[in-house]
């Protein structure tokens, strides 16, 4: 039940604005079923990096740019230039114009402190008490909130009737921790505040003196303090808002823990009150970034420049080109930077063999039922609603056996984790379970079976589904020349004993494996009916080409032919050639990806990882990437990319009117902006955006994890997915698109879509157009204004390296 704002008095209406900015600036956390890489400074996407760097610093209290010793040593090791330099002054907006390259290169001699976040009232009842009032607050609200936004892991739930704030009141007016630690009367002063949160919101500011001005970061600093749990609740609105509906538990989180901080005042105020004035005083002065965080700025830029240089020098050779003619084999990936190096390893099969690089969920944003389960996945982009609906075909006897045996394992299962259980079943089982371990430890686990085959819902109309492969083939900038095998290969992590496991699946497919969507597509395309519409809408598929679903694992590169899902009648001849190129492309993937794993004794043992219970690096995932390409596979074939490119083919004169790069840089220019994001986060800024250590990690909620048995979920990525024991596994680089287009359509899809235009105006992303030569010739430099792209030459390489 929601109080009509409308009633409330006019400065309280000011606070709810400042309320609701705050929940925007907190990113969301998706749950573990279905996690997604997600921009950490979602919410600062308006302003540039040293402006972020300044916020952060005041609400989260952590550097968000790599330190100067890591900048100095590739200064030291000529990977960054003077040239670099001086064009990343001049191009970081603020006082950069106004750096010499000597100021720049002594700030490189004396690395800068790590910023302290300004003090909450909890913090400074601790200075004067002894008593540690922020971890008791998060540990109380932990307690409530894990039952509260349990999804299915605990036995016993909160009510949620009413709301978080409301759910919250009944258990905190009953709660005694506060008061046996020495927050006297909280139970009775929890049980007096308004049942409505922006009442609460409102007399806690009054009272603590926090005015609209002030707001604006205090609210913001209170949101960090809850770390996961207001991620989650941003995840919740951001949801609704997809919907178009409204929802309100990030800022019921937020009234939550400032009546926390209202309680510690009144106790503390004699002792505290003169500090938290000059708290509140610093909050209420504009974020202005310092001399130095401009600087680590025009760091960061100038690594990013000369990235991009060396870039430029793998795409200028020339490239071996494919078979004139019809290819044997067209094998379309997810543009994942995992599938770059199994491409290049099955390009090296055959000179007949062309793969082809579309988002992993192949065009079709469907919410899909797996066999045996009512529940609706989403299986697309996190930025895009369903588009359509599928579900697992199969006879209705095998689904309901599917149903018991799922529930008996959730039964099962929360057995095992409840806490009056718990024990007992250690005792009692243990014996039991050592053949299990044993198995697990040796990798001798079980395959899972194959799901059947999904489909479209029957209600969607023939010329619907028509026009579905229309825009899907179109998009994947293939109208022509279809080989005999099109395969359509999504991707999934298979790994044992992970929580994090849905975040090494496909980010396009909503933290999903992409077996589902790849399935679908070959269905339709398949269809009979649907290649005669498609022929009368000017794209004949010969009758002999059959599009092959599959699915390439990334952790064993070994890849799953779903060969049952071919229709009857249909030649099969070249699919055992195409079983021995899968098999070798495996093995020299492989080889390449073994070189970087810890401990590895051999591209033999990459398969074993997978199914070790005990390993923590099972694969590394997306660490690396840096740069996102759209362009005809011709003017990357050949490039060793490393694993650390977004491949995405697309050639501009075959889109008509340029939808199709309109919805490449509004759709998978964002996502992998968000896992490049994601990664710099986690790297830059572990303890404020990294999900810790796996080895302390404990699941809450089946929502996200813990790190140890309390308080909030950690987001973000584990430290073992970023740093391999001894450095890191990933270059804390911003993402540089490059795109083969003309310069005039980009600007213009960027003058529709503010929200994209702001990435590459404040620098969180980097746009880079390719000319007809496949050479890089236009930099994006913001306000929808272009500057040739100037790769300096090896003399003045030479010379800035002097």
């Amino acid at each position: 039940m929601h109080t009509k704002l409308e009633s409330y008095p006019a400065a309280l209406l000011e606070l709810v604005f400042e309320a609701n900015t705050a929940a925007k600036a907190i990113p969301p956390l998706f749950p573990l079923s279905s996690n997604v890489a997600v921009n950490p400074f979602l919410g600062q996407t308006g302003e540039t990096l040293a402006a972020t760097a300044a916020r952060l610093a005041r609400v989260g209290g952590a550097r968000i740019t790599p330190s100067r010793a890591h900048w100095a040593d590739k200064l030291r090791a000529g990977e960054i230039t003077d040239t670099d330099l001086l064009d990343a002054m001049s191009a970081v907006k603020g006082d950069g114009d106004t750096l010499s390259l000597q100021d720049v290169k002594t700030a490189l001699e004396n690395d800068t402190a790590d910023p302290k976040a300004l003090p909450t009232v909890a913090e400074l009842a601790a200075d004067v008490s002894g008593v540690d009032w922020p971890g008791l607050i998060e540990d109380r609200i932990g307690v409530w909130a894990a039952s509260h936004f349990d999804q299915g892991q605990a036995l016993w739930q909160q009510s949620s009737t009413g709301g978080p704030f409301s759910a919250w009141r009944e258990f905190a007016s009953r709660d005694l921790t506060p008061e046996i630690q020495g927050l006297t009367g909280f139970c009775a002063f929890v049980a007096g505040t308004k049942r409505s949160h922006w009442r609460a919101i409102g007399r806690a500011s009054d009272q603590l003196g926090v005015t609209t001005d002030a707001a604006t970061t205090a609210f913001h600093r209170w949101l960090m303090t809850l770390g996961g749990w207001a991620q989650y609740g941003r995840y919740l609105l951001w949801q609704a808002e997809l919907e178009g509906a409204q929802e309100s538990t990030v800022t019921e989180l937020l009234a939550i823990r400032m009546v926390f901080d209202e309680a510690l005042f009144h106790l503390y105020e004699d002792q505290i009150a003169a500090r938290w004035a000059e708290v509140v005083a610093a909050h209420q002065t504009p974020v202005s970034p310092s001399l130095d965080l401009v600087i680590d700025a025009v760091l960061q830029e100038a690594a990013e420049r000369a990235q991009q240089r060396i870039l430029s020098d793998r795409l200028l050779p020339g490239k071996p080109h494919r078979a004139e003619g019809r290819p044997d084999v067209q094998a379309a990936f997810c543009i994942d930077v995992r599938s770059e190096v199994f491409r290049r390893a099955l390009e090296a099969q055959d000179k007949n063999i062309e793969t082809i690089g579309f988002a992993g969920f192949f065009g079709l944003a469907s919410a899909h039922k797996i066999a045996g389960s009512d529940v609706s996945e989403r299986r697309g982009p996190v930025l895009l609603q369903p588009g359509v609906t599928s579900q697992a075909a199969e006879p209705t006897q095998a689904d309901l056996g599917r149903r018991y045996t799922a529930r008996a394992k959730r039964a099962w299962g929360r057995f095992k984790l409840a806490a009056v259980s718990s024990f007992a079943f250690v005792e009692a089982t243990g014996p039991l379970y050592a053949g299990k371990l044993v198995r697990d430890a040796l990798g001798l686990g079980g395959k899972a079976t194959v799901e059947p085959a999904p489909e479209l819902d029957p209600a969607i109309s023939l010329d619907a589904r028509i026009g579905i492969a229309k825009s899907v083939l179109t998009a994947m900038s293939l109208t022509d020349n279809f080989a005999r095998i099109v395969l359509l290969a999504g991707h999934g992590a298979d790994v044992t004993n992970n929580p994090h496991e849905s975040a090494l699946h496909c980010g396009a497919c909503g933290g999903h494996a992409g077996d589902v969507n790849a399935r679908l597509l070959a269905r339709l395309l398949n269809d009979h009916d649907v290649k005669l519409g498609l022929r009368d809408a000017g794209i004949e598929i010969p009758v002999d080409t059959v599009f092959l679903p599959a699915m390439h694992h990334t952790t064993t590169d070994e890849v799953t032919l779903y060969e049952g899902d071919v229709p009857q009648g249909v030649a099969t001849g070249g699919f055992r050639q195409l079983k021995e190129w899968l098999s070798a492309a495996g093995s020299l993937a492989r080889a390449e990806r073994v070189q970087r794993l810890p401990r590895a004794t051999g591209a033999a043992s990459v398969p074993h990882r997978a199914r070790d219970w005990a390993e923590t690096r099972p694969e590394w995932g997306l660490a690396g990437c840096r740069a996102f390409i759209a362009a005809p596979r011709h003017r990357t074939d050949g490039a060793d990319l490393a694993g650390q490119a977004f491949l995405h083919n697309y050639d501009w004169r075959r889109d008509d009117g340029f939808g199709v790069l309109e919805l490449i840089m509004t759709a998978p220019v964002v996502v992998a902006s968000w896992i490049s994001l994601q990664y710099y986060g986690s790297t830059v800024a572990p303890s404020l955006f990294g999900g810790g250590n796996k080895l302390l990690h404990n699941v809450v909620g089946g929502i996200g994890v813990l790190e140890g048995n309390n308080g909030a979920p950690r987001p973000g990525l584990p430290w073992q997915s970023v740093h391999d024991g001894n450095s890191f596994q990933h270059d804390p680089l911003r993402l540089s698109v490059i795109i083969e287009a003309p310069r005039e359509a980009m600007t213009d899809i960027l003058a529709r879509h503010p929200g994209v235009c702001e990435l590459f105006d404040n620098g969180w992303l980097h746009l880079i157009a390719m000319d007809d030569e496949g050479k890089l010739a236009w930099r994006y430099c913001g306000d929808l204004k272009w500057t040739p792209f100037s790769a300096p030459s090896d003399a003045e390489r030479a010379i800035a390296a002097e």
